[in-house]
């Protein structure tokens, strides 16, 4: 993250333009990698998922939450595993996981600014190449959030509050819901 300002925890949003591109030009600078990522091993569709629902929980964006849920069980996680990782429970995920699946709620909770020997911790876990990986996947999603979360705060404000109660009206009677 670029050095937003943290915001207590719910639905959070960026506070300015500058911040918002920042972050927005490094995802776009990452994505390459975060393909090698995946296909090298380093964070698989899964695990990826896991890390998405963990820092989507602390950031409260309903558009990353459904598109991820949908996402994740197609990656193979049980719905009671989603339910739980976007309730703050990581509880159903592989032993091996649950030290990156903290660190992503700490790093979201701290507002990208993790504590070093949190940081520390994960690289001894994963290695350096491994933590870097992790880091891509939290610092995408974390992007990801904030977008969604700032684009339906200005919406809101703009529309008087239509804007979220179309959505939902839509998402009720079967049309398409957020994604």
């Amino acid at each position: 993250m670029s050095g937003a300002p943290v915001q207590k925890a719910g639905t959070r949003t960026y506070t300015s333009l500058r911040h918002i591109a920042a972050d927005l030009a490094s995802t776009m600078r990452t994505a390459r990698v975060l393909r090698s990522d995946r296909a090298a091993g380093r964070v698989g569709a899964a695990f990826a998922e896991r890390l998405m629902l963990s820092v989507t929980r602390v950031n409260g964006c309903r558009w990353c939450s459904f598109a991820h849920s949908r996402m994740a069980l197609a990656a193979g996680l049980r719905p009671d595993e989603v339910r739980g990782l976007l309730g703050g429970v990581a509880d159903g995920a592989p032993e091996g996981e649950l030290a990156a699946l903290l660190y992503a709620q700490h790093w979201a909770e701290a507002g990208g600014r993790p504590d070093p020997a949190a940081r520390a911790r994960l690289v001894g876990t994963y290695g350096p190449a491994g933590a870097e990986a992790i880091e891509r996947v939290i610092r995408t999603i974390n992007t990801a959030n904030l977008v969604g979360n700032t684009v339906d705060h200005v919406m809101g404000r703009l529309t008087r509050g239509r804007w979220a109660s179309a959505i939902v009206l839509r998402t009720v009677v079967g049309a398409e819901a957020p994604a």
